[in-house]
């Protein structure tokens, strides 16, 4: 029995096994060509299959619109069957069959996944009725491209990881104190000048110890719009963030009007930790911001649109007299609240264009209440944004940050100090706070990893640093299933597959 990652709902294994071949040929259902296609494209490297289409095929894929809500499988549900001579994968929806598309691969041995052909492999796969369901539809990963940048190659190599572990968002870090990375047309200084940064810091902030290696990059509008289509291709959404009013210092350092001291040069960050420069609150920010997020949801058709909103020192807006006189007009208490103001404003700019905002929370409870929020400090902001009546995602930083070290071991490469997140506690954790009743746990959407990139500037440590711990959120967030020991075995045998892909993993 092939050990799943993430495990099925149910799974029941029998006798025998369907060899795919030169004669196996696909039956194509109405709308499943999608699926079709991206079969052909992950089993092809390696087992040089044509896969073509054919009436009288006997590898099935087929959408039944009535398995969603009749028969429970929703979105991205499936229903498995192979037998010796037929393999039907059925689905309420187009994401469902792109679900099964991935068991498929992990049924299949594990050269499978090879991107080099694997000549004399005999591709057998076993007997089996599957129906899987997810028991959370939020199962993310963020990565932050904006403190070190990666090529659009591999973040493509990045989202066929994450959907072989059917992993349903990517949220694409693209902003912040360090680097602008999304292209603007009506403001190309952003990444021309906010692209680039001197240096970087070593070590963890406040060191005072630099590399003196200039950072950059950025990408094009074709390179976005060309990863969001493969994304999706893979039933991958990705969500872009674009940080405010603070971690802006690369935005300021392209256009200082935009701040509250227009008469001063900026440099692009050269530091980590929070910078204490922010957003000023005139008018012209507010036009600046919409513009940028006009052409961000051009570029991604996610229903959520991340705008940050965490760690924003207020001290400029209360030394401002624009800001406080913006704060009197307004009627607000104090120039502190004009944080809570500016994500409104950009909130409902949003929920006009029938977008979602998404926002970090410091407490749960302080964003506008059309806000989707990521909760990472504290377990309980989880359980105070639920009750308050927002959609939350868990992103507890004990648990889901992969920055954090694996373990103690001294030979672990450079990593964000002050906790160690290893295995188990990704596993371990469940997004729902214990003390939730049913409607509050019902507004849990589910979870997510992140992966800061203050200490990580290569794809290899990337990969050492994501794997295999995203395998176990995904577990988790896939099949709600607590269970260690059945987790720690599945995952010796799914560690073949990474191996296969040539992931650099965490041993």
């Amino acid at each position: 029995m092939p050990p799943l990652v993430p495990r099925p709902t149910e799974a029941a294994f029998r006798p025998g096994h369907f060899t795919l071949d030169d004669d196996t040929a696909l039956h194509i259902g109405a709308g499943a060509e999608p699926a079709a296609e991206l079969l052909r494209t992950l089993l092809s490297p390696a087992t040089g299959l044509s896969l073509r289409p054919s009436p009288d095929g006997r590898f099935t894929l087929a959408l039944d619109p009535g398995l969603g809500d009749l028969g429970g499988l929703g979105e991205e549900g499936y229903v498995l069957i192979v037998d010796p001579h037929a393999v039907l994968l059925r689905a309420a929806h187009p994401t469902g069959l792109l679900r099964g598309i991935q068991t498929i691969r992990q049924l299949l041995p594990p050269q499978a996944l090879s991107e080099i052909p694997q000549p004399g492999t005999r591709w057998l796969l076993p007997c089996v009725d599957i129906t899987d369901v997810p028991h959370h539809p939020w199962r993310g990963a963020m990565l932050d491209v904006a403190r070190h940048f990666q090529p659009v190659s591999y973040l493509r190599r990045y989202v066929d990881l994450l959907a072989l572990h059917k992993i349903s968002v990517f949220h694409l870090h693209l902003t912040d104190d360090q680097g602008w990375r999304m292209p603007v047309a009506a403001y190309p200084k952003l990444t021309e000048i906010g692209g680039h940064r001197a240096e970087s810091q070593i070590g963890p902030a406040g060191s005072g110890t630099y590399d003196g290696v200039p950072h950059g990059g950025s990408y094009t509008r074709a390179e976005l719009t060309d990863l969001v289509r493969y994304a999706a291709a893979r039933g991958v959404t990705v969500m872009p963030e674009i940080e405010m009013p603070g971690h802006v210092r690369a935005a300021l350092a392209a256009y200082p009007q935009l701040g509250n001291h227009p008469e001063r040069t900026l440099d692009v960050w050269t530091r980590w930790g929070v910078c204490d420069t922010v957003l000023g609150v005139h008018d012209e920010v507010l036009d600046f911001c919409r513009t940028v997020l006009d052409e961000v949801m051009d570029v991604f058709p996610s229903p959520y649109i991340h705008v940050g909103g965490e760690e924003c020192p207020t001290a400029e807006w209360t030394h401002s007299v624009a800001a406080r006189e913006r704060a009197a007009a307004e009627g607000l208490p104090n120039p502190e609240a004009l944080h809570g103001w500016f994500l409104g404003q950009i909130g409902d700019f949003l929920v006009r264009n029938g977008r979602h905002p998404v926002g970090w929370a410091e407490t749960g409870a302080e964003l506008p209440l059309d806000f989707t929020v990521m909760t990472w400090r504290d377990p309980s902001h989880t359980l105070a944004a639920a009750r308050r009546g927002h959609p939350v995602v868990s992103a507890y930083h004990r648990a889901t940050y992969l920055d954090y070290a694996q373990s103690d071991d001294p030979h672990e490469p450079p990593a964000q100090p002050g906790t160690v997140v290893d295995l188990r506690a990704v596993h371990d954790h469940d997004p729902v706070p214990e003390d939730a009743d049913i409607e509050t746990a019902g507004r849990v959407l589910g979870t997510q990893v992140q992966l800061w990139t203050e200490f990580v500037s290569t794809p290899a440590h990337i990969e050492y640093l994501t794997y295999p711990r995203l395998c176990a959120l995904a577990d988790r967030g896939w099949s709600g299933a607590t269970d260690w020991a059945d987790f720690r075995s599945r995952l010796d045998g799914h560690t073949a597959r990474l191996d296969a892909l040539g992931v650099r993993r965490h041993p």
